[in-house]
């Protein structure tokens, strides 16, 4: 070969290579502006033409007022036009995280920018639309073939969303969240049939599901969690991998069919203590986390054979208890829970036709002593008089070797004037109950404070004399 064939071989090796650094050099940059902030990436891509290509690929799009809008005098209206002239520069080409939230007049411009920025490879998408515009409809032919394989996490909130049996599966979503979704119960299990990697369903506020029915087909579902959905009636849960189930604020038949594998579980109805104790070991016997509540209880807890082995946080709430209640038969579920190392008691706003201890000629009950080696902190928050109340306390003071802290809350929980609230005051509180508070510290003074040993460390939670300067002084 002649030198000046292996002088131009050289130079095109040279050029080849230059080539290449220059190629990996973008990567490397573009790969650093994708892990700025969306405002700060924006910046970069005015003040640099090296930014500018990948702004037009940024991957990670989180529009919402506090970052486009921030300072107050930049009208809402005016936030509609700046995502709408981001997305249509964008080449929609490599978005992984798209979140869209609380957006005014956001309705005229949805769909296109949905069409931009929902394409395949994406793996995240959030849509909260503001309150005035429920009426958008999420369209289903947004889950096109390639975001159904690549989609991971979806929450949609203050929207309708009415999925169709053709849509097909969404193999990798494992997070799907639905906040005031205009959605029905059909549609739902339709969608959950078509989401077989599910992991964590949230649900709240969605107010046209009846019947929520969790299909069979759900094997990785650990987490389920229902909240303030006003029309439902029941739950029937098939996914039998379930680890943790929350309801709140909802009055419902509930049939989680095998649940040998729960750990968390937090529920509220009512008369709900004694069914708890009498069914969940033997339904649920590896729970780790109890958390119950329970208005207008009537029967006592009864002492039963079966435990809780595993149980070792345990949050019982009592509202609007029954006069007649017996708060020293919650020693049951001590008495069952070995492992117990938590234990918050909420006894606030309790009738004030209670037994209380003051006035009464009798002793304090006493049961035979069983030592209790695990239980390090226990708070009682709504503290009174009730006579089972003060038992209740002594018992455990007793018999807990392990105990290291307790609180006993006489406020019911109010916000107090020392915790930054507005306006410096204590949340106000009804006469009755500014004295069964008071009522509750004056039996602390009588009859625990001195039961307390020296290693535990014993709080007392009282109104505020500031706050509450004309409440009564004299207890007894």
């Amino acid at each position: 070969m002649s030198r000046s064939n292996l002088s131009g071989l050289h130079v095109l090796s040279r050029r080849r290579k230059r080539l290449v650094l220059t190629t990996q050099h973008k990567e490397i940059w573009h790969h650093i502006h994708s892990l700025l902030p969306l405002r700060d990436a924006a910046r970069a891509a005015c003040l640099s033409r090296a930014f500018l290509h990948s702004w037009r690929c940024h991957p990670i799009l989180t529009l919402n007022r506090c970052i486009l809008g921030s300072n107050a005098s930049v009208p809402r209206e005016n936030l509609s036009c700046i995502i709408d002239n981001i997305l249509r520069n964008h080449t929609g080409i490599g978005i992984k995280i798209f979140r869209l939230e609380s957006i005014f007049d956001a309705c005229n411009y949805l769909d296109n920018w949905l069409q931009i920025a929902v394409t395949p490879g994406i793996e995240e998408l959030t849509l909260k639309l503001c309150h005035g515009e429920m009426q958008y409809n999420v369209p289903c032919k947004l889950f096109s073939d390639g975001v159904q394989s690549s989609i991971r996490y979806l929450k949609l909130s203050l929207c309708a969303f009415h999925p169709k049996a053709e849509l097909g599966p969404l193999k990798n979503l494992t997070s799907l969240q639905l906040h005031s979704v205009r959605i029905s119960g059909d549609e739902l299990e339709c969608f959950l049939s078509k989401s077989p990697a599910l992991e964590q369903l949230h649900i709240s506020a969605c107010h046209e599901i009846m019947a929520l029915k969790i299909p069979c087909v759900l094997l990785q579902l650990r987490c389920l969690k229902v909240s303030d959905c006003q029309k439902l009636q029941v739950i029937e849960s098939k996914a039998r991998n379930l680890l943790s189930f929350i309801l709140m604020g909802a009055m419902v038949k509930v049939s989680l069919g095998e649940t040998l594998q729960m750990k968390n579980l937090c529920m509220s109805c009512p008369n709900l203590i004694c069914s708890a104790r009498a069914e969940l070991p033997s339904t649920m016997p590896n729970l780790e986390i109890l958390s119950i509540g329970s208005f207008d209880q009537r029967v006592n807890t009864p002492m039963l054979p079966t435990k809780f082995l595993f149980l070792q946080h345990l949050s019982i709430s009592l509202k609007f208890t029954n006069p007649s209640y017996d708060y020293f038969s919650l020693v049951s579920f001590l008495d069952a829970s070995p492992s117990l190392k938590t234990w918050l008691l909420d006894v606030a706003y309790p009738t004030m036709r209670h037994e209380s201890f003051f006035g009464s000629s009798s002793e304090l009950r006493q049961i035979s002593e069983q030592h209790h080696g695990s239980l390090d902190t226990m708070k009682i928050k709504g503290f009174h008089s009730a006579k089972s109340l003060i038992e209740l306390t002594c018992y455990i003071v007793k018999n807990a070797k392990s105990l290291g802290c307790l609180t006993l809350d006489t406020t019911f929980g109010e916000l107090k004037c020392d915790s930054g609230m507005i306006g410096g005051r204590c949340a106000e509180m009804p006469k009755d109950f500014l004295t069964e508070a008071g009522r509750g510290a004056a039996a602390i003074r009588a009859y625990i404070e001195d039961k307390v040993p020296p290693i535990v460390k014993l709080t007392v939670v009282e109104h505020c004399r500031r706050c509450h300067f004309d409440s009564p002084c004299e207890w007894i």
